[in-house]
């Protein structure tokens, strides 16, 4: 099925069931006030009848108040909070017209607790609903109905942003099929997961034709979204006409000298246009408040975990000689180093056997993984396994060194390798767990990782700490991708 036919298919459900949440909200408030008798005792019992036409104004009033809340915008990213607060907001607005009207008209039925127990239902009904859309989307979106095909013309800092974004969040339904670049090296240069299929005079081509796939499957563009420095602003221009004309959604990622637009402010004076840049996200309160997260759920984890920290110390010693903790030169913010305690969970002189073992490294980049290390011990395969192994970075996050959430902290080998936009990851403390690691963990290889370390430094809030803790948890208990 078209996207096109996708999206008209899932704006008319969601009109449908919306309309008739508010109706039968109507009826639940009457029994509730009439039925059940919530609210004491009436003299006459009014039929739902009575009632009926307030429901059938209150949808034609509701309808078009959602609309401009967002509620069916087309690709809204809302979380359930933000969703139930704009439901809420606008059933609010949409009441108090109804009763303005009611007012007015003075209607048989009189009831005062009728429209306060609708807008409860009405809010709780719309506000599950679309938490039912959204797990059944994200099915569908598994299986590939709904996705969103989409190719990325730039992969420079603009285009590496796009495409984190899109991995960071899989609930747009966007899927890349891969990047165009003009320059000689990187249009040759994979990004992740995502080929390179060319430069943009190839635009034509694999709008007409499709892009191949990694599988041999040949997809069509639905969507192109390009990220090019605002020098080829003319360029830009002729590859949106080319891309709309042959029926493609087109986006055009705003360069604004290749700088986030969460750190500018927009303004004018006198008409003028004016950008103001702003501090980085995590600094002064922000800074404040992310440290004292930390302080509280590191302290009170050490606290907790204190008899699994003495046991898993005693099963180390039992397992093989060596020291229980495995101390470390990292690399923290700004590129400082600082002491990086874990549990030991190799051999002893297991680094001095790295370089006989690269050749079988399984990871990409700088980084170095094998599944089946041999230089691992027997407890420390279980350790790694949920990563206990790394309980005492919890000290390291007290001492503040690290964060709770933040990109992974690297060794200076590995730094020494980075590609110039991977240093941009060292710009925001390192964290025990963070959004690559809940985003598939060792299966992700060392681009990928750094595009989302980028997103997380450059979209932090305290909210998105708080769902990465608590995807964690999970990730943690299954052992995703670990090893």
């Amino acid at each position: 099925m078209p996207q096109s036919d996708h999206r008209g298919l899932r704006l008319v459900s969601l009109l449908l069931v919306d309309m008739l949440v508010i109706n039968l909200a109507f009826v639940g408030a009457h029994w509730l006030r009439y039925g059940a008798g919530l609210g004491g005792p009436v003299a006459l019992a009014i039929p739902y009848a009575a009632y009926a036409p307030w429901g059938l104004v209150l949808t034609a009033l509701l309808i078009p108040i959602y609309r401009l809340e967002g509620l069916y915008a087309r690709r809204r990213r809302q979380t359930g909070a933000e969703t139930a607060y704009a439901v809420a907001t606008g059933t609010i607005v949409g009441v108090a017209l109804l009763t303005v009207l009611l007012y007015g008209l003075r209607p048989e039925a009189q009831s005062r607790l009728m429209l306060p127990y609708a807008t409860v239902l009405i809010v709780v009904g719309i506000s599950i609903t679309r938490w039912l859309n959204l797990l059944l989307r994200r099915r569908r979106l598994r299986q590939g109905i709904g996705v969103v095909e989409t190719l990325v013309v730039g992969a420079g800092e603009t285009g590496r942003r796009v495409m984190g974004a899109i991995m960071a969040d899989s609930d747009m339904g966007y899927r890349v099929l891969g990047f165009l670049d003009d320059d000689p090296v990187k249009r040759d240069q994979p990004l992740g997961r995502f080929p390179p299929l060319g430069d943009t005079v190839a635009l034509g081509r694999i709008l007409h034709s499709g892009a191949p796939t990694p599988e041999g499957v040949v997809r069509k563009v639905d969507a192109v979204v390009i990220a090019l420095p605002w020098q080829a602003r003319e360029h830009i221009v002729q590859l949106a006409d080319m891309a709309e004309r042959a029926g493609a959604q087109v986006h055009i990622v705003p360069d604004l000298f290749q700088m986030s637009l969460n750190r500018v402010d927009m303004a004018t004076l006198g008409g003028l246009p004016l950008i103001a840049v702003r501090a980085p996200v995590v600094s002064g309160w922000t800074g404040g408040v992310k440290r004292t997260l930390d302080v509280l759920v590191s302290g009170g984890l050490l606290i907790l975990f204190a008899p699994l920290l003495v046991v898993i110390a005693l099963l180390i010693k039992l397992d093989s000689s060596g020291p229980v903790l495995y101390v470390q030169p990292r690399v923290g913010t700004g590129g400082r180093l600082f002491r990086f305690f874990k549990f030991r969970s190799m051999q002893i002189g297991a680094h001095g056997r790295l370089d006989s073992l690269r050749a079988v490294n399984e990871a990409s980049g700088p980084l170095f993984k094998m599944k089946r290390d041999p230089r691992v011990t027997r407890v420390g395969r279980w350790l790694r396994r949920y990563s206990l192994d790394e309980l005492p970075q919890l000290w390291n996050v007290l001492k503040g060194d690290m964060s709770m959430v933040g990109p992974r902290p690297p060794i200076p080998d590995e730094v020494e390798r980075y590609a110039p936009w991977h240093r941009r990851r060292l710009e925001m403390a390192p964290g025990l767990t963070g959004l690559w690691q809940v985003s598939g963990r060792s299966d992700l290889n060392f681009d990928e990782m750094v595009m989302l370390d980028l997103y997380y430094a450059e979209n932090w809030s305290l909210g998105l700490d708080l769902k990465i803790l608590l995807r964690t948890v999970p990730t943690v208990l299954l052992g995703t991708g670990a090893y």
